[in-house]
């Protein structure tokens, strides 16, 4: 079996990990095509060679821009792989640009697409990832949920056909991670961070980024709240800077960090307080952490973490972060909804 694999930013990295080690291992032959939405050292080839991934074969380098340009720019170099290499299957994770070039390409073409993390909503079509995840889920013949609620979702949408409910295949690199990132030097220890004291930040997505008056409400809040190592995606500090914030960033209380790798991510996700921040995927590695998170968004498509007490879901106002932190804690129960690290093998097994 033939597999062609799209990947492009961290969080596909990281779920490509897993599958691709699994797929390769059982003789499928895989071709990697990186789009190159995410080029940054920190933001790419860190994660290539902390998690094993194969080298990609072809490098389309679509990098920055609109998303009108960039996807237009993925989907014909997409379609020239698929025309070139004739897969049995076109595979894409999650819901970036990346994504939906692959399915469109491969639709068109009427090749089947396998998707993974299939069936996620936030019912906020003003994200572009929802767009992305309803589009491609609605053009997949395989899609693999990582949660029965996912897969109810697609039912309500009408899709019930090819549905898999296979668990969380991010669960399946952390599994596999964990040990190696405990193994290494502490980074909290070399920030001069101590572990249950500090705070995690992350701030990436558009809506938080592009807006000053929201940018700056956040970073004020992370402010006030003190002892918060912060590593910081590429678009958040060239808009701090372009806004004229950095001088939030400048008395220890907010301590920045360049983009760090998966290893030192677990590291710094395990050992904090409490994780703030607006990435879905790190929603999800704080509560399989057993660390509470603060979620700086009005809705989560990980919505079994809410339910459970985890993670809380915020949005961007200082007194809502604020009274979030007031009431911080460790809820008691900690139910298994992801799986039990085996999502790789029920794909593969599917496929």
């Amino acid at each position: 079996m033939k597999i062609l694999t799209i990947i492009g930013a961290r969080p596909q990295f990281i779920k490509a990990a897993a599958l691709s080690e699994t797929l390769r291992a059982r003789g499928h032959e895989e071709w990697l095509v990186h789009t190159g939405q995410h080029y940054d050292a920190n933001m790419s080839d860190v994660f290539f060679t902390e998690l094993g991934i194969p080298a990609p074969n072809v490098n389309l380098h679509v990098g920055s821009g609109s998303h009108g340009a960039a996807t237009a720019a993925m989907l014909e170099g997409i379609e020239k792989e698929c025309l070139a290499q004739k897969p049995d299957w076109l595979l894409v994770y999650g819901d970036t640009n990346s994504t939906l070039a692959g399915a469109l390409a491969a639709a068109k073409l009427h090749i089947p697409v396998a998707h993974v993390e299939a069936g996620l909503r936030s019912f906020n079509k003003a994200m572009p990832e929802e767009v992305n995840r309803v589009l491609t889920d609605h053009i997949s013949n395989l899609l693999f949920c990582p949660t029965q609620h996912s897969a109810d979702n697609l039912s309500k949408e009408g899709i019930r056909e090819g549905v898999h409910v296979v668990g969380d295949i991010m669960h399946d690199c952390l599994l596999r991670a964990l040990p190696r990132a405990e193994a290494l030097p502490s980074l909290p220890a070399e920030l001069g961070l101590k572990n249950d004291e500090y705070h995690l930040a992350t701030i990436h997505r558009a809506s938080n980024t592009d807006d000053p008056v929201i940018l700056r409400g956040l970073l004020e809040a992370l402010h006030e709240i003190g002892n918060v190592v912060f590593p910081m995606h590429p678009r958040c500090r060239a808009r701090i800077d372009s806004a004229g914030l950095s001088g939030l960033l400048n008395d220890g209380r907010i301590q920045t960090l360049e983009p760090v790798g998966y290893l030192h991510m677990l590291q710094l996700a395990k050992n904090a307080r409490a994780i703030l921040t607006d990435s879905g995927g790190l929603q999800k590695e704080a509560y399989w952490l057993h660390t509470p998170c603060i979620t700086l968004r009005e809705e989560t498509e990980w919505v079994e973490t809410a339910q459970s007490g985890w993670n809380q879901i915020v949005g961007v106002g200082r007194e809502a972060i604020l009274k979030a932190m007031s009431e911080l804690a460790r809820p008691a129960e900690h139910p298994d909804y992801y799986g039990t690290g085996d999502a790789a093998a029920k794909i593969c097994d599917a496929l």
